[in-house]
């Protein structure tokens, strides 16, 4: 294609062809002169193509890419792409990569001008706005000839399969307030460790402050002073999510209060946190979805260690909620069916009045062999709606109405648990401190 260059030669010509007729120049001479210049001018842009393709060809620039390890969901990352020129010649280049739509980006087109011998480093910025397995293509090229006249466009390197995963955030936030023991921040409640627990951990020099009943006599006996057992929390016990991936979970509340993501995200987000806390102290940790589309459920069977976050993460990370209806009984006999053994089974879904029927029988069947935690996701916007102020008549029967649905909803959530203290009915942003909160009090009160 022609360069700017280019274009401005022509325009300029044709602007002297234009003054030189208004000048009283003839016709024939002026088309005589500009004709000449043309054709001089199309020889002299074809001999620059043949030399800057030649020289291209035998040393092109070439690109490489510097891509992160992994990419979470609204987390901006840093790409570089090096070019590097090995020939005898600078080159101007114009630089785009192929970014999927999962991205939003900065900084691209870029234009840069490689030195002889040298190498430029170009950067731009992309943001993850959706989880899963995004792609990211070629890198297309656009060099101006040596002379300036054409530039030449082609692609270069090959596409690239990214994975995206839910936003690391929470985990890396936990793992660094836990070391620092500085969990009151982000709401999670802590608990004495010494001394308590069911399972044996050590014996210890006796403490002012420490119950008596926990002495062991024997070792105070050989060693000549007082004694006691340490225990520790119940350890290799099961963590079982259900992770309804149904169109409830599609709903999304973007506001400038409150984060964004849909629910499933903020789901996602709350069972990895979950995941990463019951592996840290010893349980293993296994999941199921469903609401899924026929044959897509994913499973990932129960694995202590901290391998086990990896593996559940890549399982799940490019799950998106469906625009099914989610069976609660099915997935209930889906999960006795593959596990059997007791175990915490958090359902994580987004409950309305009307699933009663369903959901009702389904904790029934699931509560014969396991401790049953479900965990449901209340719109945001419901208590926007309550809080809203009452400046007309309508803004009184909306308010009203967010009130009544809120009860109706609280009621029938009351009916279907059946008193139990232990589920939870959360905005979403609250779920992922809250089930950790409810996994704590699980294992210190050792209802499993």
């Amino acid at each position: 294609m022609p360069s700017r260059r280019c274009v401005w030669g022509l325009f300029g010509l044709a602007l002297a062809s234009v003054l030189a007729l208004l000048l009283g120049q003839p016709v024939e001479q002026v088309a005589l002169v500009v004709g000449g210049v043309l054709l001089v001018a199309a020889l002299w842009v074809l001999v620059d193509l043949w030399r800057s393709l030649r020289q291209w060809r035998q040393t092109p620039v070439v690109i490489q890419r510097v891509l992160p390890q992994a990419f979470a969901l609204g987390v901006p990352k840093v790409l570089s792409l090096t070019l590097v020129n090995n020939s005898a010649h600078a080159w101007y280049l114009t630089v785009f990569d192929e970014v999927d739509e999962m991205f939003a980006f900065e900084g691209l087109p870029q234009s840069v001008t490689v030195p002889a011998q040298g190498q430029v480093v170009i950067r731009y910025t992309v943001t993850p706005v959706r989880r899963g397995l995004a792609r990211l293509g070629v890198t297309q090229l656009r060099w101006r000839a040596q002379g300036g006249s054409l530039e030449v466009h082609e692609a270069q390197g090959l596409a690239q399969t990214l994975h995206i995963y839910p936003n690391f955030a929470a985990v890396a936030g936990y793992a660094w307030l836990a070391g620092d023991r500085r969990l009151a921040q982000i709401g999670i409640k802590t608990y004495a460790q010494r001394g308590l627990g069911t399972d044996f951990r050590q014996l210890t020099e006796y403490q002012r402050g420490q119950s008596v009943r926990h002495i062991d006599w024997k070792a105070t006996t050989r060693r000549g002073k007082p004694v006691v057992r340490e225990f520790q929390d119940e350890r290799d016990q099961c963590v079982f999510f259900l992770l309804d991936c149904g169109r409830r979970l599609r709903a999304d509340e973007y506001t400038a209060e409150g984060s964004g993501g849909s629910h499933f995200d903020h789901a996602l987000n709350a069972l990895m946190l979950l995941a990463y806390v019951a592996l840290r102290e010893g349980d293993e940790v296994g999941a199921m979805t469903f609401g899924n589309p026929p044959g897509q459920a994913r499973q990932f069977a129960p694995r202590k260690g901290h391998a086990a976050l990896n593996g559940l993460m890549n399982r799940l990370h490019d799950l998106q909620p469906s625009t099914t209806h989610s069976d609660y009984l099915q997935a209930a006999q889906d999960l006795l069916g593959v596990h059997r053994k007791r175990a915490l089974v958090i359902v994580i879904t987004n409950f309305r009045d009307e699933d009663a029927a369903e959901l009702r029988p389904a904790l029934r069947l699931l509560r014969q062999k396991h401790l049953v935690l479900v965990a449901s996701l209340r719109e945001r916007v419901l208590r926007q709606m309550t809080q809203m102020p009452l400046h007309q008549g309508r803004d009184a029967v909306t308010v009203a109405a967010a009130h009544l649905f809120s009860q109706s909803r609280q009621d029938a959530f009351a009916r279907v648990l059946g008193g139990d203290a232990l589920s939870i009915d959360v905005e979403p942003d609250q779920l992922a401190v809250a089930l950790v909160n409810r996994y704590h009090a699980v294992k210190r009160a050792g209802l499993l």
